[in-house]
């Protein structure tokens, strides 16, 4: 997905979000209005952000040893 920041006459910016398959037109077009186009190519994660930073979270705290080994026999007890 690419977002499109567009500065006409230094007067409006505009965000849009483009689909990768139409964004060489778009900018084509704009480019032909005389629009100056700066282009930013994000990326989203299909993940949840809370999700991620818990999994962040944890994965810091094994490598600071802040964990609990259990021994595969006591699991079912």
């Amino acid at each position: 997905m690419n977002i499109f920041v567009l500065k006409a006459y230094t007067m409006i910016v505009a965000e849009i979000e483009i689909p990768d398959n139409k964004s060489t037109l778009v900018k084509q077009l704009l480019k032909e209005l005389g629009v100056t186009v700066k282009i930013k190519k994000t990326e989203k994660s299909p993940y949840d952000p809370k999700f991620v930073a818990k999994i962040k979270k944890a994965d810091e705290e094994i490598k600071n040893g802040q964990t609990k080994k259990i021994p595969i026999d006591d699991l079912w007890k």
